[in-house]
This record gives structure tokens, sequence and C-alpha cells, in this order.
């Protein structure tokens, strides 16, 4: 069985520097940590998890908090992505992950009693909803912790420039010729669904262009059936916009069905763009044209971050917004 002490051999390096670098210490040279990591790989050096958890005093263990409304759980697609991302750069690290969710047998036992039983070394918490009192308790704690898709003073956060995003999507529609657009928001008790709304608000300012309030249609929470119910709502007006901008991809595949379930056709009769570029949007006929969030920064940045307070023995307060971009597909048409 292959030791630190061999790896230490191989490179000629103490096995205290082998040591900070396989606990991803930060005052060690990317030269130095090169060498090191590729004679772990080469020599399949696997360390001994009671060993190290004894030397450390860490658990090696990450926590991992997905709160939402439609209670998908893992089969969310953005879930999916960003927590695939996350997974990729702590498990270089040797970090196991520990998924936790309400406990329906026991409703008084918390996210915070759950992990702090299980001594994790730090949570990664992916929430919109902006009530979620474990949530806020979590990240209230003093355990190292990250949440993804929602804005904090009490706590690091990673979340995707929502406000970029719809300005994105309505100056597309303008340059197209649209003045007649309208909003399938998300949720108001998320905050993505906040920032998406009043993005679209403050970009239809900006362009000089007029809101029709009855334009403003709310898809709850970001669900397929949300995006139908709320284009029929659209579909029933007198005068109907000629461009929807849904505040994700499943609102927008839900609209697109109930335009072609009304005898209308995108993009023809309606322009659309979504919002998250997930997978689907890319073969739905139409191919959708969305805004795209970086997924895999959102999950590569929220790991660092958390590595780096684990590592400090100390929380920390950060902000970080990751930039969007267009991506045009096949949904929007020129008036």
């Amino acid at each position: 069985m292959v030791t630190i002490y061999d790896i230490a051999k191989k490179t000629g390096f103490s096995v205290t520097t082998v040591s900070k670098v396989l606990n991803n210490y930060s005052d060690v040279s990317e030269k130095t940590k090169k060498i090191i990591t590729e004679a772990v790989e080469e020599m399949n050096y696997f360390p001994n998890s009671s060993a190290r958890t004894l030397s450390t005093k860490k658990s090696w263990t990450i926590g991992v908090v997905f709160a939402e409304s439609l209670n998908i759980g893992i089969k969310h697609p953005f879930f999916n992505e960003v927590i695939e991302s996350f997974k990729q750069t702590v498990e270089v690290y040797e970090y196991d992950l520990l998924f936790a969710s309400r406990n329906l047998h026991n409703p008084k036992k918390s996210y915070l009693d759950h992990f702090r039983y299980r001594g994790v070394d730090g949570v990664v918490i992916v929430c919109s909803n902006t009530d979620d009192q474990e949530v806020k308790e979590l990240m209230k704690d003093s355990i190292p912790s990250v949440v993804i898709d929602l804005n904090s003073k009490t706590s690091t956060v990673v979340y995707s420039d929502n406000l970029q995003g719809s300005k994105l999507a309505i100056e597309h529609f303008a340059s197209l010729g649209h003045t007649q657009i309208a909003h399938i928001a998300g949720s108001q008790t998320t905050f993505a669904g906040q920032q998406r709304l009043n993005g679209f608000y403050e970009t239809m300012k900006q362009l000089s262009l007029g809101v029709n309030e009855e334009y403003i249609v709310d898809g709850e929470y970001f669900s397929h059936e949300g995006g139908y119910k709320a284009m029929e709502q659209l579909l029933s007006l007198p005068t109907k916009p000629t461009a929807i901008y849904a505040a994700s991809d499943s609102l927008a595949i839900g609209a697109m069905e109930a335009i072609k379930d009304n005898g209308y056709s995108v993009p023809k009769d309606f322009s659309l763009i979504g919002f998250d570029d997930i997978v689907l949007a890319a073969f739905v006929h139409p191919k959708l044209t969305t805004v795209k969030q970086r997924t895999d920064i959102i999950g590569q940045k929220s790991a660092e971050l958390l590595l780096k307070q684990i590592n400090n023995k100390k929380k920390s307060i950060e902000i970080v917004q990751i930039p969007v971009e267009l991506i045009i597909r096949e949904t929007c048409k020129k008036l």
C-alpha cells in the first residue's frame, strides 16, 4: 500500500509539503503541487480516511442542501449541473458529499442539526427561496458555507447576473422591432424571480418601452405547467404581445406548447426567449433562444470559495456574480 512517505521519497519533497498539497494548503507553489499531484495519480495513492481525519481534524465531508418548491430534487437540471461541477472540483481534494433533505419523520431536526451531528467541514446550499428559515439558520451559523442562487449578507453567495440576463433578452427583442413585450415571471418568493422581473422593468424603462401590466404574468415556480398556464392567460388578451420573455427555460417550453395547442406557432406568431439554457433548450422545436447560466463556473467557484473557508478555518462573506450570455437559436423573428 502506497503511503505519504512513498510520495515524499519519489518527489523529493518533505512529508509536510506532500501533506499540504493533499490538504489543499495555499502556501505551496503551483509547480510543487503539479509534481506531487502527478505522483499521487501515478502511484495510485489513497489516503487512509481514519488516519487523515485524526491528523487533520477534518471529516473530509461537505454537506449539500437543495431547497426548492417543485420537489424535483436532484433531477432538477440547474441543481444537477451545478452540483456536478462542484463535486468535480472538491473530489480532487478527496472530499465526499453528504446530501441532506428535510426529515419528514422528525421535522424538528433541521439541516443544521443534521450537519452538526455528522460533523461536516462545510456546507453548499442551492436555494432560491428568500424565506426558507432552515437555510437562513445555516447561513448565519459559524459552519463554513456557500449559498448558490440567493443573495445574503451572512454567508458567501454565488449567483448568475439575473439583471443582465433580462437586459440581454429585452434588448434582443427590441433590436428585432418588438415593443409589445410580455414577461412570464418566476415566483417572487425566489431571488431569481425577483431579479429577472426587476431586470425586465429596468430595461423596458431604459429603452423607453411602455410596460403593459397585463403582460406581466405569474409563472409560479419556474415549471412547465406554470409556463403553459401563463401563456394561455396572455393568449386570452384582446391585444396580444408579440414577444415573450420567460424567467426560465421550463416556463418558455410550457409557453411554447400552449402557443401550439392554441393554433399559433413560434416564431411566426410569437417570439420567445427563456433563461437557463438547460440541455432540452437545444432540442425542442424550434430550438429555444435563451439566456445561458454558466452552471459549470457557478459550481467550480462555489467549491473554491468553500474550500478556502475550510482551509482558513474561518467563515467569510463574499458576493460573486457570474456573467450570463444570450444564446440565439430559432424562437425569435424580426417584425
